[in-house]
């Protein structure tokens, strides 16, 4: 309880420091929202140890650092003179924010002639005020913990996309969140998703580090996915083992809408990613899927909440992690039906891996149930790779580096094999074969010690 009673003043004491300049940049009305939203926070403070999703979040890592504000963006440069982006062959609209702020020349937003418009929520919010406004200011009364209220009082930037009735974009967008700043930032990112009936949107949603400092991110990401409407969102996260990623995103759906989430970790210090999705109207259906693999002493959480408020609606969590060394996973997968949700289908599973004696996986599946016509299950597995499956492998010639990265790579590929861009499969695929190969695994244990060997025998996964 002291360390979260720091936690809080320490933010409010940032808050008084920094909430007079954001709010110069705003209207009367988001102004007031602001003020609410920093009133809010310093009465609700950060989630307690009674909030099951942080029970165990550790917050010394917060509160060991000290963080800046970055209160304007950097003078314009070039994306490629500080990032090349990894995700090749993707034909997508790429766009790009450095240390929270979007990164463009004169062209803040970006207007399609179909009516999509996409780029900086800041801007967004001062041309297009009257539309989004709802959207920033009714979240506030709903949020489940006081991070989203500090985001409220403190976010300055984030992207805005907003897809019109009856439009499918024809490419994926890519947003890439990039730091790389010598100081050690408190970025809290503001991002808004809009997709009309009868639309449909790919989203790929990256967050990458260039700089190995304390950097702490409170990302609030709000999805609205209108009738008919279908979104895919995948999320990718690879960022620096002193870096603080606290991933919040609220779903709504409506009905007949789909959304199909991929939550890909592969590097990150201490990760919390949240989602909240709520399935207001009959027929929505949402799909959660999540792959994680920590290593070193890295905390990476998932924790999910669907609330199913309406009939005839499905949702499924499916979530593999691979934990080695020191490191600490943990899951948490709530599935709420209301009285009235009959017909409703609710699946979820969580599966890991521990590669280590002093590896951690703490795994809580539950369902709270109030309609009585339901199809609902829940699962989790913690275990170790199979030895009588390496045995077998290696009974064929292959040495025990080789035998456990295929036991892993499978493991990993069911989560893969969900994501529907062909070029997107086979980049996550890649950073899950270097993750294997160079921080997940060590060989010292096979006989034919392939890493001291002049010629490497090494399997090519994508052949398999």
């Amino acid at each position: 309880m002291r360390k979260i009673l720091e936690v809080n003043t320490y933010f409010a004491e940032l808050m008084d420091k920094y909430l007079p300049s954001v709010l110069e940049a705003d209207t009367s009305s988001l102004k007031k929202h602001r003020i609410e939203a920093a009133a809010s926070f310093k009465e609700k403070g950060v989630p307690p140890r009674s909030n099951e999703m942080w029970r165990n979040f550790d917050w010394d890592k917060i509160v060991q650092n000290t963080y800046a504000i970055q209160q304007q963006a950097e003078v314009y440069r070039p994306v490629e003179t500080f990032f090349n982006c990894a995700i090749r062959d993707i034909d997508s609209y790429m766009f790009t924010f450095l240390n929270g702020w979007y990164v463009h020349n004169e062209a803040p937003l970006t207007r399609f002639p179909n009516g999509v418009i996409i780029g900086s929520l800041r801007t967004a919010k001062e041309n297009c005020f009257s539309f989004i406004q709802p959207y920033l200011q009714d979240m506030n009364n709903t949020v489940p913990t006081g991070l989203y209220h500090l985001n409220s009082a403190l976010w300055q930037d984030g992207f805005f996309i907003y897809i019109p009735d009856n439009i499918h974009f024809d490419k994926p967008v890519q947003v890439a969140n990039i730091v790389k700043t010598q100081q050690n930032l408190l970025i809290n990112t503001r991002n808004l998703v809009i997709v009309g009936k009868n639309a449909s949107l790919k989203l790929i949603h990256c967050d990458d580090t260039l700089e190995n400092k304390n950097t702490l991110i409170n990302g609030v990401t709000e999805i609205i996915v209108a009738e008919n409407a279908g979104f895919d969102y995948f999320k990718m996260e690879n960022e620096d083992n002193n870096s603080v990623l606290l991933n919040n995103v609220l779903i709504y759906q409506y009905e007949r809408s789909t959304v199909n989430t991929h939550t890909n970790t592969f590097n990150g210090g201490l990760v919390h990613n949240t989602i909240h999705c709520s399935l207001l109207q009959p027929h929505a259906s949402g799909h959660f899927n999540g792959l994680y693999m920590a290593d070193k002493n890295q905390n990476i959480s998932n924790c999910l909440q669907v609330n199913h408020y309406s009939s005839h609606c499905t949702s499924e969590q499916l979530y593999n992690g691979m934990v080695d060394d020191s490191a600490v996973a943990h899951f948490v997968g709530h599935v709420f039906v209301a009285p009235n949700a009959q017909k409703t289908e609710a699946y979820q599973l969580n599966r890991n891996i521990l590669l280590t004696d002093d590896s951690f996986v703490e795994t809580k599946p539950f369902l709270e149930i109030y309609a009585d016509d339901v199809k609902c299950s829940h699962g989790s597995t913690i275990g170790q790779l199979d030895d009588d499956a390496i045995f077998y492998l290696r009974s064929r010639g292959i040495c025990e580096k080789n035998a456990r990265i295929l036991l892993m790579h499978a493991f990993a590929k069911e989560i893969l094999d969900k994501i529907s861009i062909s070029s997107l499969v086979d980049y996550t695929e890649e950073l899950v074969r270097k993750r294997l190969r160079g921080e997940t695994i060590s060989c010292t244990q096979c006989a034919l010690q392939c890493d001291n060997r002049a010629i490497d025998f090494e399997i090519n996964l994508s052949n398999i």
